[in-house]
């Protein structure tokens, strides 16, 4: 299998509210426009791929498979080539994941002023069965050092996730 890692984005709302751009840790989702919370910021989208397929990206490029996001307990979204490949992780997000249907979406959980960096938390996407972390460098005042699966989230931030409802129902499901 031969997949290219693609650096054009084909999906930026056509509002002109968001851009990619130079961020702490390379590029990510800019916000051109504010976004007050509780707004939807942006779709996530992209090829609905299995589990094995992301296992496969990571022997092809470790990007690949780091920037796809759990769609529920056996898929995947792959946003190569769209917005959401460049959505990064903060310890203090200033959006969510949230489900409508078959579709996700970044949700604002705080306002986001124009020239902002839209971040979500990674754990958030992270089963109690995922093996997968990495060492954070978000820079946040409460940064946690390493993002790692939702069973090793704080208690307090947990429970704020719940309460902001960023936490798809297939992460709940024990």
């Amino acid at each position: 299998m031969r997949i290219r890692y693609k650096a054009r984005v084909d999906d930026l709302p056509s509002d002109g509210s968001l851009a990619v751009g130079r961020v702490r840790n390379g590029r990510g989702i800019v916000a051109i426009k504010p976004f007050r919370k509780g707004a939807i910021v942006c779709e996530v989208n992209g090829a609905v791929v299995s589990a094995e397929t992301v296992w496969r990206y990571w022997d092809i490029d470790e990007r690949l498979g780091a920037n796809c996001f759990r769609f529920d307990a056996d898929r995947y979204i792959d946003p190569n080539g769209k917005l959401a490949q460049y959505a990064n992780h903060s310890c203090a997000p200033n959006t969510g994941i949230v489900m409508r249907g078959r579709r996700m979406f970044l949700k604002a959980i705080a306002p986001i002023a124009a020239g902002e960096e839209v971040i979500h938390d990674y754990s958030t996407l992270l089963g109690a069965d995922d093996v997968w972390k990495m060492r954070c460098n978000c820079g946040a005042p409460e940064c946690r050092r390493w993002v790692k699966n939702i069973a090793s989230l704080p208690a307090a931030t947990l429970r704020r996730y719940r309460r902001l409802g960023i936490i798809p129902a297939f992460m709940l499901d024990d």
